[in-house]
């Protein structure tokens, strides 16, 4: 398939469109994609390149999968939206509560938003929020790790690590202590802020925008301890981790925590469409019960459960218990780090897994601004010209679909090692 009207759409992009994390005074042209199957996007030239990262760790079980595109379908003709404040519809009910029957205890509603960033907002405000409502309001501080990534809103820049992400904004957000992703430490920082601990929030198993960096189980287990000991919250984004990504359906898993509050987003829909829910413990729904309406929770999206969204996240999950996505994540990520084992691969090159997500890391260094950060994208489009492989600083993952084949997680672990011996 190719598209003969690439170039004059190509240069109204050029000439109106502002794309997201782009230099572009000298980032090159982006990829004109026209189509998706499966685990492969389509140029306009007609040329095939293979998603090796899940178009931003979203597309869960391929493009185009054929329940999802009708599920889709269905529910736009019957309902396609209608405002989710004073209204209720099925899809967003049976949603709210298969999520919450899948998650880690406790978790007893579901509050929905629009992406990754919105649900850490919904998760920031509803913390501050409900020890205002106890009668707590002193407890505002929270507690983050070091090379935290929670998304590009204002709250959800605040708990994330600013380097070199937010640091244009620094002045006009809120201090918030960080530590080391490390469990004493943790728990050290969180016993100095005490009573005025209102959260900690943690990237559980994987910190995605830092380098695919490990956040290990006892490191989660010592925020759960941190947040009991102090009376705060623990806030869990799983927002990349979520629905498979480490070979359990929730990263949680790996360290048996719950939290009081749980991000999700990304693979909610398997990557169709926008959608995001925080899940939250009974006790923080009940902290804005009252005869006064102005305690409730003042937070909403036009968008709030989008009927379409939802009904697409439920045929998602259908596919994940059916196909148990979390452990075809699991082997295909197996093979792909299999794969790189065989190669010769320069000296210094750390390799390290997590369920379906692999990550090489280079002697220079990782972060989305390591010495390494420019070279391996370079060299990606290069070495790799048929995978589509988008580094993070000096770390080059992958995180394919789980509709991945053998052939072709072997594939990714080819060009991955052709770019890695590029830059040695």
């Amino acid at each position: 398939m190719s598209d003969p009207q690439a170039p004059a759409w190509l240069a109204l992009d050029e000439r109106h469109a502002w794309h997201p994390y782009t230099q572009h005074a000298t980032d090159p042209r982006p990829l004109p994609v026209v189509a998706a199957e499966g685990a492969w996007l389509t140029l306009a030239d007609g040329r095939r390149l293979l998603d090796a990262i899940s178009s931003w760790w979203c597309c869960l079980h391929g493009h185009g999968r054929p329940e999802l595109v009708e599920a889709l379908a269905a529910q736009a003709r019957a309902l396609d939206h209608v405002l989710y404040a004073g209204c209720a519809h099925e899809p967003a009910a049976r949603l709210a509560a298969r999520l919450v029957g899948m998650a880690p205890g406790g978790l007893e509603r579901c509050f929905y938003s629009d992406d990754g960033s919105t649900a850490v907002e919904v998760a920031l405000k509803i913390a501050v929020a409900s020890f205002r409502r106890r009668g707590a309001p002193d407890r505002r501080a929270f507690l983050a790790l070091e090379g935290g990534y929670h998304g590009d809103t204002f709250g959800a820049m605040a708990v994330g690590d600013p380097e070199p992400f937010h640091r244009d904004l620094d002045g006009l957000l809120f201090a918030v202590e960080r530590a080391p992703v490390d469990a004493d430490a943790l728990g050290a920082a969180a016993r100095r802020l005490g009573g005025r601990l209102a959260a900690i929030i943690v990237e559980p198993a994987v910190q995605g925008a830092a380098g695919m960096r490990a956040v290990p189980p006892a490191v989660v287990r010592a925020a759960r301890r941190a947040a009991d000991e102090t009376g705060a919250l623990l806030i869990a984004d799983e927002v990349l981790t979520g629905f498979g990504r480490t070979g359990r359906t929730f990263a949680l898993e790996h360290s048996g925590v719950a939290p009081d509050l749980l991000c999700l987003s990304k693979a909610l829909t398997g990557g169709m469409l926008p959608l995001a829910a925080t899940l939250a413990s009974g006790p923080l729904y009940e902290a804005f019960l009252a005869p006064e309406r102005g305690r409730m929770l003042f937070h909403g999206h036009t968008y709030t459960a989008n009927p379409s969204a939802c009904a697409v996240a439920l045929a998602s999950l259908d596919l994940l218990e059916r196909e148990r996505t979390p452990e075809r994540l699991d082997a295909i990520g197996a093979r792909i780090e299999a794969g790189l084992g065989a190669e010769d691969l320069p000296a210094g090159v750390r390799l390290r897994r997590f369920g379906g997500i692999v990550a090489a890391e280079g002697p220079t260094g990782g972060g989305y601004a390591g010495p390494g950060a420019g070279r391996l994208g370079e060299a990606a489009r290069t070495h790799a010209p048929d995978v589509l492989l988008r580094p993070l600083g000096g770390v080059l993952y992958a995180m394919p679909p789980a509709c991945t084949t053998p052939e072709e997680a072997g594939l990714i672990a080819r060009r991955m090692a052709a770019v890695l011996r590029a830059v040695r």
